[in-house]
Parts: C-alpha cells; structure tokens; sequence
C-alpha cells in the first residue's frame, strides 16, 4: 500500500504526455485493438488558472470581518497601506512559485518544491500533517461559513441552529467532492462561474463606494492616521491578518501537470490573479469606509450587509447568497489542487498507493479527492476545528518559507536548470524573511498553541520511518494491504500510471 519513495529527479510532466500510463483496450474488435491513454489531461487554462488562484483566495473573510488588520493598526490610513503591503509581498510569494512551476512541472505545490530541495522526509512531514490535520480542518471551516449562509436568508427573524448548519456543510462537501470525482472540465467551469460571482459581488461593493467618494462621503479619510492607539505588538499581527487573508495564490502550483503551457500560463495567470484581488481587496475596503466609520467595521457581524443594508436597502438580502457562493468557490478550488498533492505524493510513494491511480473513464484522481470526505467529516462533527488551524498555523509559513528558501538553494546547487521564468534574488531573499518573520510571531504571540503545532508536526518524523524507511513488515501484513488495494480500485475503476507501476 505504501511503497519505497522513488528517487527524486525533475520531471518533464511526460508522465501526463502518454509515456506512463494504465491503458485500456479499445471496443472495437476489428482490427488491433487501439488504447485510451488514463491520465490527467492538460485542461487547465489561462482562464481556469487565474478562476482557480482568484476563487481560493477570496473567501468569506473580505465580505464579513476584515477588520483584523484595521484593530491592530488603529488607523484608517495604516489599514489600506497594509492591505496594499500585504498584497504585494504575496505576489512576490507568488512569483517565486511561479518559477519554480516553471522548472519543476510537476504537481504537487509545496511538498514537490521540499522533495526537490531537501529530499523526502521534511516533503513527507508536510503531506503528512497536510492530509491528516490541516486540508480536513480548513475545508471543514470554510464548509461551515457556506452552510451558514445558505441557510441565513431562511433564517431572518432567528438563530440557525447549529446541526441544520451542519447538516447543509456536510451536503455541500459531499457535491464538491462527487464534482471534482467526476470531471476536470466541469469543476474547472464551475469554478469560473463562482470566480464571477466572487468579482460582481466585490464589484457589487466597490461601485456604490466610488460613487459615495465621487459625492463627498470622505470624512472617515479626513485625518486618516490619527487616532492610532495600537501599540508596536499590533502592526505584526496586523500583517499577519493581511497575508493570511491572501493565502491562496500557491494552489496552480498543485495542479502543473494539468495547465496548458505552463511556461506561459503559470506566471500570467499568477501576475493577472494578485493584482486583481489586491486592487480588489484594497478597493472593496475604501468603499466600506464611505459609509462605515472605522467603529462599526470592528463592532459589525458582517461588514458587507452593514454596507449593503445602508445603501441598496432590501438587495442587501443577496448578500448572504454572494458569500455562501464564494464559500463554495473556496472549497471547489482547495479541493481539486490538494488532491493533486495526494497524488502527487503517492506516486512518490509516501502515501497508499491507491491515491496515484486515475479513473478509467473520467480521468480524475478518484481516490485522492475522495480521501479527504471521511477525515473532513470527522472534523466537521467531532473537532474543534479553530484550535487545530490555530496550532498548526505556523506550519503554513514554515514550509511556503522552506520552498522560497529552496528556491535560493536551487539556484546554486543546480544551475543549469532550465528556468523560462526568473525572479532577481531579492524577491526570494524578502519573502523567506516574510515566511520566518511570520513563524517567530506565532511563536511570540501564542508560543502554547504554536508549541502544540510544532509537536503534531514532529509526529511525521516517526510515521516516516515506520511507513516509509521500514521494509520488513509482516508478510500477512503486506497481503492485507494489497489486498485492500486491490479491492479499493476494483469498486473504484481506477488504474496506475506507469509510476505507479514502477
């Protein structure tokens, strides 16, 4: 089920080119039999990239409490300078994945970019706490702001109750995974429309915004650094607030073997996907302060209806409905990249194998998306999903710092490497800076949760060794495995590439 992790070499992609692949006899009986070749197709475009890097990050967060950055830095002025500074170090992030996506066209984000760098065990401790903590937690808290929602404009007059709350999530999980099973292209177009709603929706905001400055509404501008009594501590988590709002631009990394172009396509997509939503999220919050005063930002439930409600009346009640779709959008995009991950990990043989084989008919990587339903449900109806983001939310920064600083260390370890895409040194240099900076302010700020973090982290070390390094399981024991193996892909219809052959 686990097998010996391959040696880590640079990949061309081929094996999405048809040189490895499970094949399938044709039903034609005349003539020799013509094989279908079960891979990943290359269906991502320019425009399913920029829907993909767009609608993960933008979630629920910009329509409803953006006022982290604005308690921490106690200034109109200060907030937008920072929602700006935020945004820019992020695309510097951003850059720095898209030429390593360049160079390694390989899927798999993160953990690909480690294994290439710094070999298989600190790539396996990433994937680890990834498949087990993190992605079920995440996608369970974003689930849980969509099944909230969806359900608030049948719920005017009351509170929701918590099980119907959760009863809508688990629906809503379920229809993502069974899509992201079923078709690339239907979940790729989906997306798209979700990243539409998401921009009419900020849209929706920014335009009554302007008009409102155009008309004179700037009293909340006038004076717009004074009055800031955060102390010195509040401007770093003010920054921390701001890059986790644009966490999100590293999920093309997670699917390169499926874009078109990548050499093209990649760093474009990244370029147009961070400008757009840091001259979105800059503009979305000028609006807010034409018609909010920075008291009732930081006192609103809801930033967006308090906005809406001022000044469109009864529109505001589609509000809810925009929020719950960018939800939605949230958790198609996470979904259809981590699962890339999985694969990508299995066929390096540090997951079961099953979760590197591919759907005979839909092409989709069946068991790596489905992996995730039971992990996610458990933490939707069992776990405290706010302290486990919260004790592993150092881990995010460490390893996005791991991979800039890999980067570093591939440019002169293997100089020769075909880079169609460069960033100058000091982009990388800066934003490791950023990542550690990060890391020392968990650790300042919440050294309890962040030491209980750092020691579920650690517990990948030993599953390496015990998973991984250790070949002299019980014969019964390795029976048993594929035996389950071979059952699972027989109920699934999925088939090996030739990696997962090898």
């Amino acid at each position: 089920m686990f097998r010996k992790p391959a040696l880590s070499t640079i990949s061309n992609g081929s094996s999405l080119q048809g040189q490895s692949i499970g094949r399938l006899p044709s039903l034609d009986s005349k003539g020799p039999a013509q094989e279908e070749k079960v891979v990943l197709k290359k269906k991502v475009t320019f425009l399913r990239g920029v829907s993909i890097i767009i609608g993960t990050i933008i979630g629920a967060g910009i329509f409803i409490s953006p006022k982290g950055i604005l308690k921490n830095t106690g200034s109109v002025g200060m907030s937008l300078i920072l929602w700006t500074v935020c945004g820019i170090l992020s695309l510097f992030g951003a850059l720095c994945y898209a030429e390593l996506g360049t160079c390694i066209k390989k899927s798999g984000g993160h953990y690909t970019y480690i294994l290439e760098a710094f070999g298989p065990l600190p790539a396996f401790v990433r994937v680890w706490v990834e498949l087990l903590i993190i992605r079920p937690a995440a996608t369970a808290v974003i689930s849980l702001a969509f099944g909230r929602y969806i359900l608030e404009p049948f719920f005017i007059q009351c509170e929701i109750p918590d099980l119907a709350i959760k009863l809508i999530t688990a629906v809503g999980i379920t229809v993502v995974m069974v899509l992201n099973s079923m078709s690339v292209s239907w979940s790729a177009r989906i997306q798209i429309f979700l990243t539409f709603c998401k921009l009419v929706a900020i849209l929706i905001i920014i335009v009554p915004g302007v008009m409102q400055l155009i008309k004179g509404e700037t009293q909340h501008f006038k004076d717009a650094f004074a009055g800031n009594d955060a102390n010195v501590m509040g401007l770093p988590l003010a920054f921390y607030s701001g890059m986790y709002a644009y966490s999100g631009w590293f999920y093309l990394n997670f699917v390169t073997e499926e874009v078109e172009n990548p050499e093209k396509n990649i760093p474009l997509a990244i370029c147009v996907s961070m400008v757009i939503v840091t001259v979105g999220y800059v503009l979305t919050n000028v609006a807010y302060f034409t018609t909010i005063s920075p008291e009732e930002l930081l006192n609103s439930e809801a930033v967006a209806v308090t906005f809406a409600e001022r000044l469109m009346g009864n529109f505001s009640l589609a509000v809810p409905i925009f929020v719950a779709l960018s939800c939605f959008g949230s958790m198609n995009g996470g979904i259809f990249a981590v699962s890339r991950m999985f694969y990508v990990a299995s066929r390096e043989g540090h997951l079961p194998e099953i979760l590197s084989m591919i759907h005979v008919r839909k092409h989709t990587p069946l068991p790596a998306v489905i992996v995730l339903h039971p992990l996610t449900m458990i933490m939707l109806f069992t776990g405290d999903l706010y302290s486990l983001l919260n004790f592993l939310s150092f881990a995010r920064w460490l390893f996005i710092g791991l991979v800039v600083v890999g980067l570093i260390y591939l440019r002169y370890k293997r100089p020769d490497m075909p880079r169609p895409f460069k960033v100058p040194l000091f982009i990388p240099a800066l934003f490791s800076f950023t990542c550690l900076f990060m890391v020392a302010l968990s650790l300042y700020s919440d050294p309890v949760n962040t030491g209980i973090g750092f020691a579920i982290t650690l517990t990948g070390v030993p599953a390496y060794y015990l998973f991984i390094i250790w070949d002299k399981k019980p014969r019964w024991f390795r029976r048993l495995l594929d035996s389950v193996t071979e059952t699972l892909q027989i109920i699934l219809e999925v088939v090996p590439t030739e990696n997962g052959l090898k």
